[in-house]
Protein backbone atom coordinates (compact mmCIF):
# COMPACT_ATOMS: atom_id res chain seq x y z
CA UNK A 1 0.00 0.00 0.00
CA UNK A 2 1.25 3.64 -0.60
CA UNK A 3 1.86 6.17 2.00
CA UNK A 4 1.08 9.75 1.99
CA UNK A 5 3.54 10.82 -0.42
CA UNK A 6 2.66 7.94 -2.71
CA UNK A 7 -0.84 9.16 -2.98
CA UNK A 8 0.41 12.40 -3.77
CA UNK A 9 2.34 11.15 -6.44
CA UNK A 10 -0.52 8.99 -8.04
CA UNK A 11 -2.72 12.12 -7.93
CA UNK A 12 0.27 14.64 -9.50
CA UNK A 13 -1.05 12.42 -12.52
CA UNK A 14 -4.23 13.72 -12.67
CA UNK A 15 -2.57 17.69 -13.37
CA UNK A 16 -2.50 18.33 -16.82
CA UNK A 17 -0.69 21.19 -18.83
CA UNK A 18 -2.34 24.57 -18.12
CA UNK A 19 -4.53 23.99 -14.85
CA UNK A 20 -4.92 25.92 -12.38
CA UNK A 21 -5.06 23.64 -9.52
CA UNK A 22 -5.99 24.20 -5.60
CA UNK A 23 -4.70 21.85 -2.74
CA UNK A 24 -5.95 21.56 0.44
CA UNK A 25 -4.02 21.30 3.36
CA UNK A 26 -2.80 17.75 4.49
CA UNK A 27 -1.89 15.52 1.69
CA UNK A 28 -2.77 17.60 -1.21
CA UNK A 29 0.27 19.98 -0.16
CA UNK A 30 2.85 17.09 -1.59
CA UNK A 31 1.08 16.92 -4.98
CA UNK A 32 3.34 20.15 -5.99
CA UNK A 33 6.57 18.02 -5.35
CA UNK A 34 5.69 15.47 -8.07
CA UNK A 35 4.39 17.25 -10.47
CA UNK A 36 6.03 16.42 -14.16
CA UNK A 37 8.67 18.76 -15.15
CA UNK A 38 7.69 19.25 -18.52
CA UNK A 39 4.11 20.86 -17.98
CA UNK A 40 3.18 24.46 -16.50
CA UNK A 41 0.96 24.29 -13.43
CA UNK A 42 -0.16 27.37 -11.19
CA UNK A 43 -0.72 25.84 -8.03
CA UNK A 44 -3.28 28.54 -6.01
CA UNK A 45 -3.69 28.19 -1.83
CA UNK A 46 -6.81 29.98 -0.52
CA UNK A 47 -4.70 32.40 1.84
CA UNK A 48 -3.58 34.18 -1.49
CA UNK A 49 -1.10 32.84 -3.30
CA UNK A 50 -0.78 31.99 -6.86
CA UNK A 51 2.21 29.86 -8.16
CA UNK A 52 3.59 27.75 -5.26
CA UNK A 53 6.30 25.66 -5.83
CA UNK A 54 7.39 22.04 -3.94
CA UNK A 55 8.23 22.37 -0.10
CA UNK A 56 11.40 24.41 0.59
CA UNK A 57 14.68 22.52 1.59
CA UNK A 58 15.67 22.48 4.93
CA UNK A 59 17.50 25.39 5.72
CA UNK A 60 16.42 27.40 3.45
CA UNK A 61 12.45 27.93 4.50
CA UNK A 62 11.25 31.51 4.55
CA UNK A 63 8.59 31.64 7.69
CA UNK A 64 6.66 34.99 5.23
CA UNK A 65 5.78 32.41 2.26
CA UNK A 66 2.92 30.09 4.07
CA UNK A 67 0.45 28.01 2.60
CA UNK A 68 -3.40 27.67 4.01
CA UNK A 69 -1.88 25.01 6.54
CA UNK A 70 0.81 27.35 7.70
CA UNK A 71 3.50 25.11 6.25
CA UNK A 72 7.00 27.29 4.22
CA UNK A 73 6.65 26.94 0.77
CA UNK A 74 8.07 28.04 -2.25
CA UNK A 75 6.54 29.84 -5.14
CA UNK A 76 7.61 29.57 -8.92
CA UNK A 77 8.38 32.61 -11.40
CA UNK A 78 5.64 35.05 -11.69
CA UNK A 79 4.01 33.98 -8.39
CA UNK A 80 1.86 36.41 -7.21
CA UNK A 81 0.55 36.83 -3.01
CA UNK A 82 -3.33 38.61 -2.89
CA UNK A 83 -5.64 39.31 -0.19
CA UNK A 84 -8.32 36.49 0.60
CA UNK A 85 -10.83 38.12 -1.07
CA UNK A 86 -9.15 37.82 -4.16
CA UNK A 87 -8.06 34.45 -3.60
CA UNK A 88 -12.26 33.20 -2.86
CA UNK A 89 -12.93 35.26 -5.85
CA UNK A 90 -10.42 32.82 -8.18
CA UNK A 91 -12.68 29.72 -6.19
CA UNK A 92 -16.24 31.16 -6.24
CA UNK A 93 -15.98 32.14 -9.71
CA UNK A 94 -15.25 28.82 -10.82
CA UNK A 95 -11.37 29.63 -12.51
CA UNK A 96 -9.95 26.43 -11.01
CA UNK A 97 -9.62 23.22 -12.96
CA UNK A 98 -9.06 21.13 -10.62
CA UNK A 99 -9.25 20.79 -6.44
CA UNK A 100 -7.13 18.32 -4.37
CA UNK A 101 -8.41 18.00 -0.68
CA UNK A 102 -7.86 15.59 1.92
CA UNK A 103 -10.95 13.64 4.06
CA UNK A 104 -12.18 11.97 7.34
CA UNK A 105 -14.89 10.78 5.26
CA UNK A 106 -16.84 9.90 1.43
CA UNK A 107 -19.65 8.34 0.91
CA UNK A 108 -20.73 6.28 -2.17
CA UNK A 109 -22.61 9.39 -3.64
CA UNK A 110 -19.55 11.98 -3.71
CA UNK A 111 -20.77 13.65 -0.27
CA UNK A 112 -17.55 14.71 1.78
CA UNK A 113 -16.71 15.31 5.74
CA UNK A 114 -13.52 17.00 6.07
CA UNK A 115 -13.68 19.78 8.38
CA UNK A 116 -15.00 18.24 12.08
CA UNK A 117 -14.59 15.94 14.43
CA UNK A 118 -17.38 16.30 17.33
CA UNK A 119 -15.75 16.87 20.51
CA UNK A 120 -12.07 17.12 19.07
CA UNK A 121 -10.24 20.22 18.32
CA UNK A 122 -9.41 20.78 14.54
CA UNK A 123 -7.82 23.49 12.24
CA UNK A 124 -11.62 24.83 11.26
CA UNK A 125 -13.44 24.88 7.70
CA UNK A 126 -11.20 26.78 6.05
CA UNK A 127 -11.96 27.98 2.83
CA UNK A 128 -13.84 23.57 1.91
CA UNK A 129 -17.41 24.63 2.01
CA UNK A 130 -16.03 27.43 -1.13
CA UNK A 131 -14.32 25.02 -3.00
CA UNK A 132 -16.63 21.70 -2.74
CA UNK A 133 -19.17 24.19 -3.67
CA UNK A 134 -17.79 25.63 -6.61
CA UNK A 135 -15.43 23.43 -8.14
CA UNK A 136 -16.52 20.70 -10.34
CA UNK A 137 -13.63 18.32 -10.38
CA UNK A 138 -12.79 17.20 -7.03
CA UNK A 139 -10.29 14.84 -6.26
CA UNK A 140 -9.72 13.11 -2.70
CA UNK A 141 -6.35 12.64 -0.88
CA UNK A 142 -6.88 10.22 2.18
CA UNK A 143 -6.39 6.88 3.99
CA UNK A 144 -8.97 4.09 3.29
CA UNK A 145 -9.15 3.46 6.50
CA UNK A 146 -8.93 5.10 9.94
CA UNK A 147 -6.65 4.15 12.85
CA UNK A 148 -9.15 1.22 13.81
CA UNK A 149 -9.38 -0.16 10.60
CA UNK A 150 -12.78 1.05 9.90
CA UNK A 151 -14.00 2.08 6.98
CA UNK A 152 -13.63 5.50 5.42
CA UNK A 153 -15.27 4.89 2.05
CA UNK A 154 -18.99 4.83 3.42
CA UNK A 155 -22.55 4.24 2.59
CA UNK A 156 -23.16 7.54 4.03
CA UNK A 157 -20.68 10.09 5.80
CA UNK A 158 -21.30 10.42 10.31
CA UNK A 159 -19.44 13.50 10.28
CA UNK A 160 -20.77 16.68 9.33
CA UNK A 161 -20.65 17.38 5.95
CA UNK A 162 -18.50 19.62 4.18
CA UNK A 163 -20.54 19.28 0.71
CA UNK A 164 -22.89 16.95 -0.81
CA UNK A 165 -22.64 14.76 -4.17
CA UNK A 166 -19.42 16.88 -4.93
CA UNK A 167 -16.38 14.68 -5.46
CA UNK A 168 -15.48 12.65 -8.57
CA UNK A 169 -12.39 10.72 -7.91
CA UNK A 170 -10.69 9.38 -4.49
CA UNK A 171 -7.00 8.61 -4.47
CA UNK A 172 -6.46 6.32 -1.43
CA UNK A 173 -3.03 4.09 0.28
CA UNK A 174 -5.00 1.34 -1.29
CA UNK A 175 -6.96 2.44 -4.48
CA UNK A 176 -7.95 4.98 -7.24
CA UNK A 177 -11.81 5.40 -6.99
CA UNK A 178 -14.61 7.46 -9.17
CA UNK A 179 -17.68 8.41 -7.41
CA UNK A 180 -20.79 6.99 -10.23
CA UNK A 181 -24.18 6.57 -9.89
CA UNK A 182 -23.65 3.29 -8.53
CA UNK A 183 -21.01 3.82 -5.76
CA UNK A 184 -17.33 3.42 -5.98
CA UNK A 185 -15.92 1.82 -9.00
CA UNK A 186 -12.33 0.58 -8.44
CA UNK A 187 -9.89 1.76 -11.26
CA UNK A 188 -6.74 1.16 -9.87
CA UNK A 189 -5.16 -1.04 -7.02
CA UNK A 190 -1.66 0.14 -5.51
CA UNK A 191 1.36 -2.17 -5.67
CA UNK A 192 0.82 -4.95 -3.80
CA UNK A 193 -2.61 -4.49 -2.95
CA UNK A 194 -5.43 -7.04 -4.02
CA UNK A 195 -8.91 -6.45 -5.09
CA UNK A 196 -10.18 -8.59 -2.26
CA UNK A 197 -8.24 -6.33 0.39
CA UNK A 198 -10.00 -3.29 -1.02
CA UNK A 199 -13.47 -4.87 -0.77
CA UNK A 200 -13.03 -5.67 2.57
CA UNK A 201 -11.73 -2.01 3.21
CA UNK A 202 -14.71 -0.46 1.89
CA UNK A 203 -17.89 0.42 3.35
CA UNK A 204 -19.81 1.62 0.54
CA UNK A 205 -21.10 0.01 -2.79
CA UNK A 206 -18.12 -1.04 -4.61
CA UNK A 207 -17.88 -2.03 -8.83
CA UNK A 208 -15.39 -4.26 -9.50
CA UNK A 209 -14.52 -4.66 -13.10
CA UNK A 210 -13.10 -7.80 -14.51
CA UNK A 211 -9.45 -5.95 -14.78
CA UNK A 212 -8.14 -3.90 -12.18
CA UNK A 213 -4.85 -2.28 -12.72
CA UNK A 214 -2.00 -1.58 -10.58
CA UNK A 215 -1.44 2.24 -10.48
CA UNK A 216 1.50 3.99 -12.33
CA UNK A 217 3.18 6.11 -9.94
CA UNK A 218 6.24 7.39 -11.99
Amino acid sequence: MLDKNGIARRIAREVQDGFYVNLGIGIPTLVANYVRDDIEVEFQSENGVLGMGPFPFDGEEDADIINAGKQTITTLKGASFFDSALSFSMIRGQHVDLTILGAMEVAENGDIANWKIPGKMVKGMGGAMDLVASAENIIVAMMHTNRAGESKLLKRCTLPLTGVGCVTKIVTNLAVLEVTENGFKLLERAPGVTVEEIKIATEGALEVPDEVPEMVLA
